[in-house]
């Protein structure tokens, strides 16, 4: 069996790999990169809805650590190694223009995810990184606490050292099938179990369907269970054929996941927050007497988009044909309910095919955060979303791939004696 040797050995050519891999070779490593797929970065194509949600521009890096959860704080030191300022100013360096929108989402200027691929592939090739493709491992060789070798059905790649991040089990079609956690597994490591995270919620109520594609805009949304709020967001949010997805319902997702393991839930939207119950009322009151030969479906037109209207009335039992001034103070008081505590159950969450990312993963307490360094495989570092390690929508998991991929391959080019 031919074996090749480099310093540094890394599997899965994602965001974090990726950016490990030019940190090691800028640092004086010599790096293969090994991905399974035919080229790097495919999951980086369908970030932010194909225009690539590099970072979130949050100033405060506790704050951005905050936004992750329970284990932001493992994040801080790969943070203020690598962080939000600096990843900006890497694209720049590297001829790839930002804005930042709306939440503090930074994207390419081109919205073109596949400039952010783009800019990878020309800097893998510029630092001369060993880069093999369609690559098949058969089985990660070792001896007590050191990885030996990497082995293919016909040969094989000895490294110093080597680096895990092959991602979690989101999208499965693009290659993130979860070998990473079976050999992090087999070395020893804890698997924190994997979940879906920031996916859509399916919801047992069929007439949805009738509300595919309508987009909500300054909404509140509510999760209930057992009668108790349990979590509650507002901003924006969309329909689907099979229940909800958007921003909002995205970030909510793991909490609603958490919350079926004990029982059903229940979501509630308010479509009109700013309004209380009173002030609403006033207003749908005011409408009605204004216009109140207009049909009921052509009043509230003002204050509700288009295609929600049959599905209110249809709810509040109110034939859409009746005249506004026909309208009782008990449908009124129907409307108003529907309008604040618009009623869905859930079903279920939609799972890793939809899913942008996974919660859960190979456990930190396992990983020096100083280096990405395993504390239990001496040669082996990690990166990115194989980790248990996630956080809201908003840019806020690429970054955690490029600081962790960052850190990492440029702790295990330090640790490297190199080859001459």
């Amino acid at each position: 069996m031919q074996t090749e040797k480099y310093d540094l050995a890394i599997i899965g050519a994602g965001p974090a790999g990726m950016m490990a891999a030019l940190r090691a070779s800028e640092c004086g490593a010599m790096v293969v990169l090994l991905e399974k797929n035919s080229t790097p970065g495919i999951k980086l194509l369908m970030t932010g809805k194909e225009r690539c949600n590099i970072t979130n521009s949050e100033p405060d890096l506790r704050k951005f650590a905050d936004n992750l959860g329970k284990n932001g704080k493992f994040l801080l030191n790969a943070l203020y190694h690598f962080g939000i300022k600096e990843t900006i100013d890497f694209f720049h360096k590297n001829n790839l223009q930002t804005k930042t929108e709306r939440g503090g989402r930074v994207f390419p200027e081109s919205d073109r995810a596949k400039d952010v691929q783009g800019l990878f592939l020309r800097l893998i090739k510029k630092n001369k990184i060993t880069l093999l493709t369609d690559c098949r491992i058969k089985k990660i060789s070792r001896r007590q606490n050191r990885i030996e070798k990497i082995i293919f059905d016909n040969s094989g790649i000895k490294a110093e050292n080597y680096l895990l991040s092959t991602g979690g089990l989101s999208y499965p079609r693009t290659g993130s099938t979860g070998e990473g956690y079976v050999w992090a597994r087999q070395m020893g490591h804890t698997i924190i179990k994997p979940e879906p995270a920031l996916t859509p919620v399916l919801v047992k109520e069929r007439w949805v369907k009738e509300l595919e594609g309508l987009s909500l805009k300054n909404v509140r949304i509510s999760i209930y269970q057992d009668n108790k709020k349990q979590d509650d967001r507002f901003g924006e949010a969309l329909f689907t054929g099979s229940g909800l997805s958007g921003p909002i319902i995205l970030d909510m997702s793991k909490s609603i996941g958490r919350l079926l393991v004990n029982g059903e839930a229940d979501i509630f939207i308010d479509f009109k927050p700013a309004l209380d119950f009173k002030v609403l009322d006033k207003r749908i009151l005011h409408d009605l007497e204004e216009y109140g030969n207009k049909s009921i479906k052509n009043i509230l037109s003002e204050l509700l988009p288009k295609k929600l209207i049959p599905v209110i009335l249809e709810l509040a039992g109110i034939d859409p044909k009746r005249k506004g001034h026909s309208i009782t103070k008990e449908e009124r008081k129907k409307l108003r309910l529907l309008l604040k505590e618009f009623p869905l159950t859930v079903e279920g969450l939609s799972g890793f095919n939809k899913a942008i990312i996974t919660t859960g993963g190979v456990s930190l307490k396992e990983i020096d955060p100083k280096t990405m360094r395993s504390r239990i495989i001496k040669n082996l570092y990690f990166a990115g979303e194989i980790l248990d390690l996630d956080g809201p929508t908003g840019g806020y998991n690429l970054q955690v791939c490029w600081s962790t991929g960052y850190l990492a391959g440029e702790s295990a080019a330090k640790s490297t004696v190199f080859h001459t």
